[in-house]
């Protein structure tokens, strides 16, 4: 997969197809993984959070999830095919696993969310193989968890907790949690489990599925999205006419 970099932010031009091909034979090489995918406010993010950065960048796969970073990327001259959003690209590894009785981890969410979105995947996926789930509330013994993990026979790990909190879990512990993939998720199992709906596929396709969080959950959303939307377009313009 053809890898460019994007305001300080590395990520490979691939589209879903390409991705889960490239996966699965990693897979059957037995060689580890570490996946995520960046959108606008984690790119804005990583601008000032070395960690996250650094978290990122350690990354063998980093996939586009957000149409604002395809037009973006766009924008500065890049030919990027498509995006691979995190949601869609997890159901397609579940289904790649199913086939190929590969055991999966799910962590993160509350107990009630990860509970409905075991049950959830196990009735789209009846062949799969789900070693183990565990909420996202174990960061006073992170070590446990770590073991619980590695002792479930799991060959993939998805990991729904918010950045940079899952990169950087990841990035610490990816030697000893004894899988061969390990994909941060975010609010995946939000939308699995029905706690958030997606945006319809038109406002998906035209990069505005912020506003619809923002029409969910306004109180909470506006002020983050205006803030790093308005920071993105920012790096956008220097990026294109001020950087030599």
């Amino acid at each position: 997969m053809k890898r460019i970099d994007f305001l300080k932010s590395p990520m490979d031009i691939a589209t879903m197809a390409e991705t889960v091909y490239f996966i699965e034979n990693k897979l059957d090489e037995g060689q580890f993984l570490q996946h995520v995918v960046v959108n606008v406010a984690k790119i804005v993010n990583m601008q000032k959070d070395s960690v996250l950065a650094a978290s990122v960048n350690a990354c063998d796969v980093i996939n586009i999830d957000g149409m604002g970073v395809v037009f973006g990327a766009r924008f500065l001259g890049h030919d990027v095919p498509e995006r691979v959003a995190g949601v869609d690209l997890f159901h397609e590894l579940l289904k790649m696993s199913a086939n190929r009785d590969f055991p999966v981890f799910l962590l993160g969410a509350t107990n009630e969310v990860v509970t409905k979105t075991t049950e959830k995947v196990q009735t789209l996926y009846p062949n799969l193989t789900i070693a183990g789930f565990n909420d996202g509330y174990f960061w006073d013994n992170e070590e446990a968890l770590v073991k619980k993990i590695r002792e479930s026979g799991a060959r993939l790990l998805f990991v729904a907790i918010t950045s940079p909190k899952k990169e950087n879990f990841i990035n610490k512990w990816q030697d000893k949690l004894g899988v061969d993939f390990v994909m941060g998720v975010g609010g995946t199992f939000d939308v699995v489990a029905g706690k958030v709906k997606r945006a319809p596929n038109w406002m998906q396709n035209a990069g505005l599925e912020w506003f619809y969080r923002v029409l969910q959950e306004p109180g909470r959303m506006w002020k983050r999205y205006l803030v790093t939307n308005s920071q993105f377009a920012y790096l956008l313009l220097k990026e294109k006419f001020l950087t030599k």
